[in-house]
């Protein structure tokens, strides 16, 4: 299990090659809650971001991500669902249960390497409570229901 906040900035690595090909700056989730690529951003003065199918993905290290091959990726300008900081961003959202109980503002996801799915949430409830209670974790293993407003959820604790 990996957090996305553990892999953003992470160097990517052309399998065929050895060379880096930029970094990971965002995911991109479905509407039914899994992972869908990756954002990958690469250029020096203007940079510019390319998406990683999942399953071009061969490892998730400590030291990067190997993707299978950097031939074929091209410039993504509009994506298709959503991601978790830029377009259509879910970071920072309300998460609520299917009882309609307020959990939190959404901070990270837990999501299973081998198959992209989302399996938990990271939960804030502002910066004193994160202090003195901690950060909370809900368990889901339903997709979301993504709004505008909030992310619902079918909480498992």
């Amino acid at each position: 299990m990996r957090t996305f906040s553990l892999l953003k900035g992470m160097p990517v690595f052309d399998m065929e090659n050895g060379t880096s090909v930029g970094e990971v700056h965002d995911i991109c989730i479905s509407e039914e809650g899994s992972i869908t690529g990756l954002l990958l951003r690469k250029g020096a003065f203007l940079k510019k971001n390319f998406l990683i199918p999942f399953a071009s993905i061969a490892s998730f290290g400590s030291g990067g991500v190997m993707i299978k091959t950097a031939s074929g990726l091209s410039p993504v300008k509009r994506l298709s669902g959503y991601t978790f900081e830029n377009q259509h961003r879910i970071c920072g959202k309300m998460l609520i249960s299917r009882e309609g109980e307020q959990l939190g503002l959404l901070e990270d996801v837990y999501f299973l390497e081998e198959l992209g799915t989302i399996v938990g949430y990271e939960l804030s409830d502002g910066f004193f409570s994160d202090i003195t209670e901690g950060k909370k974790v809900v368990n889901s293993d339903e997709p979301p229901a993504f709004g505008k407003d909030a992310i619902i959820v079918n909480a498992k604790n």
